[in-house]
């Protein structure tokens, strides 16, 4: 059974002034995004801003959500890390703060062959009952999940229920998609392909735009389910000028900056990520009073 089908948030981590994270806001958002239709939450992930915050930090976002959420939609909570047992040790705690499921990316900087690719998800996914994410994102990470590894992962791993596929290229997307014989749910990536990878049989999108468009990124997929591929194409290139906005500079730079534009205040990035540049904010203002998000 799917984790979820549709449009799940990337969330962003709202800040305060002083640094820490403001649960305030952040449940502020969580309840504009289940308003607008967001299918799931996913909760702390790069968009998120995972890698600077701490463990007692991260796993207290995650557990406001979980409650903020109750049970409305799934809570999905990265828990990724190049450290397969600092992995292992933030999965079994998120599953005892009731998320339901794990998004988990690929070892990053120290990498690893395929077959430890294997290794890692097999340990970490033993280690938990929740349903558990594959993240593919070569971009980032340095290491690319081949499909061959991630359709036998499916196969044999009990609770390896899905990929969220950021690689970019369309070829390895239905080369997975025809390797896993349904045995993976795929889930785009990227906020420009979900027409295109739902077509070729996936269910859904893991999404950047949703944070500032949540309504319409839902739309864009429940189309897609609906096989009015005719309605999902018009609506995902009407979204494309936004989405090549949003990352414009570096996730979650732009997306923080368009939730700051709405009235949201989600203040800035941690460091070393930095406010966006002058120009790019024109940029992202423009896409977004086009796209009617502002």
């Amino acid at each position: 059974m799917s984790i979820f089908k549709g449009a799940g948030v990337a969330i962003v981590t709202p800040m305060k002034e002083n640094g820490e994270i403001d649960l305030e806001v952040f449940g502020e958002l969580i309840e504009d995004q289940i308003a607008n239709h967001t299918d799931a939450i996913i909760a702390i992930g790069t968009t998120g801003e995972a890698p600077t915050l701490d463990d007692d930090e991260h796993l207290e976002a995650i557990r406001y959500c979980v409650e903020k959420v109750n049970g409305r939609i799934p809570v999905i909570a990265g828990t990724g890390s190049n450290n397969t047992a600092h992995a292992i040790m933030m999965s079994k705690e998120a599953e005892a703060l009731g998320a339901d499921g794990l998004l988990l990316v690929a070892p990053y900087y120290n990498k690893t062959t395929q077959k430890g690719l294997i290794a890692h998800y097999s340990a970490i996914a033993e280690s938990t009952k929740l349903p558990c994410i594959l993240y593919n994102v070569p971009s980032r990470t340095g290491t690319n999940i081949l499909p061959e590894t991630a359709a036998w992962l499916g196969k044999n791993v009990e609770n390896i229920a899905a990929v969220k596929e950021a690689s970019g290229n369309i070829t390895q997307v239905a080369h997975l998609i025809e390797l896993a014989e349904g045995s993976l749910d795929v889930y785009s990536g990227n906020d420009d392909q979900i027409v295109p990878l739902c077509s070729l049989g996936g269910i859904g999108v893991i999404s950047v735009l949703s944070n500032v468009a949540p309504q319409q990124t839902h739309d864009i997929v429940q189309a897609c389910l609906d096989g009015n591929y005719t309605l999902a194409a018009k609506l995902q290139l009407a979204a494309l000028p936004l989405c090549r906005a949003l990352f414009c500079e570096v996730n979650p730079i732009p997306v923080k900056a368009a939730l700051r534009l709405q009235g949201h205040q989600v203040g800035l990035p941690r460091l070393p990520l930095v406010d966006i540049e002058p120009a790019h904010l024109e940029q992202l203002k423009a896409a977004m009073q086009e796209y009617g998000c502002l």
